[in-house]
């Protein structure tokens, strides 16, 4: 269970508070890959930005944002969230997902998308406004959604080109305006992969940042059709049995989380055999 609490509020920095520092939307940490501490952080002047966005065991936890221009001096390293998986607990991912979707809010709500003004954030609300016609920008979510498909003990996968060296995974895409989630995952699959998919039944969603994604899970039925894969998405495609699974992604990931519950729920008799993931 996560002991990171999201909120929303002014910063009020005290001895004990946790600091997510961000250079426009690149994560800064020490090079332990541990968070700095704020004697650290005077080297990078004045931030832009800061907001409290939560609690994590009972510390605040406060973002501050600097232009993405700014200087990084020595001791300071890009925080990337994939390289933390395994390093850090779950609720310092969990926090760590929240301020990364908000540094990429500020980023990329600087000036009004209707009047062209500077926006101002409001400190009562996750929201930056226009002080010339009221128009306010809130924090975007951009769903994704991503299904497993089964044929009887089978799992379709994929490789994408920019996955990790034999890394497959499963079949996802982002949600099209006036779509509903089953009819994304339904044409997502079609145009990836060539088949046709039934009985859609919900697993989960998992926050995303890259930089504001919401990953949105199904199990599926394989319905009609063959394997056709789309080439400018799909490197390889493939039915594997759940005995003959290739390399999957981090166990952190609901990819892998929907392959792990599928193998245990219908693949009891390959139990005993580990899933291997990228970090291995």
């Amino acid at each position: 269970m996560s002991d990171f609490v999201p909120s929303y509020g002014a910063p009020q920095i005290v001895n004990t508070s946790l600091v997510f520092p961000f250079a426009g939307e690149t994560f800064l940490v020490g090079l332990d890959a541990e968070l700095l501490p704020v004697t650290a952080l005077r080297e990078l002047g004045a931030s832009s930005e800061a907001i409290v966005f939560g609690t994590l065991n009972g510390l605040v936890c406060e973002m501050r944002v600097w232009p993405a221009d700014t200087a990084i001096p020595s001791g300071i390293v890009k925080g990337d969230y994939r390289q933390l998986w395994g390093r850090w607990t779950q609720g310092q991912l969990d926090a760590l997902s929240r301020s990364r979707q908000l540094a990429a809010w500020f980023h990329q709500n600087r000036f009004c998308g209707v009047c062209g003004q500077t926006l101002k954030t409001r400190l009562d609300e996750p929201a930056r406004e226009c002080p010339s016609c009221g128009f306010k920008a809130y924090p975007r979510i951009s769903p994704v959604c991503i299904g497993l498909v089964l044929k009887g003990t089978e799992m379709l996968l994929a490789r994408s080109p920019h996955f990790p060296p034999g890394v497959y995974s499963t079949l996802a895409g982002f949600l099209e305006a006036g779509e509903s989630a089953e009819n994304c995952l339904r044409r997502e699959i079609r145009e990836e992969s060539g088949i046709e998919i039934q009985n859609i039944r919900w697993f989960g969603s998992q926050a995303w940042p890259y930089p504001h994604s919401l990953m949105i899970g199904f199990i599926v039925d394989y319905a009609a059709g063959e394997l056709v894969a789309q080439e400018s998405e799909i490197e390889d495609i493939g039915w594997f049995e759940m005995d003959e699974l290739p390399r999957l992604p981090h166990p952190s990931t609901i990819a892998f989380q929907m392959i792990d519950f599928a193998r245990r729920e219908i693949g009891s008799s390959v139990l005993n055999n580990p899933l291997r993931h990228e970090s291995d």
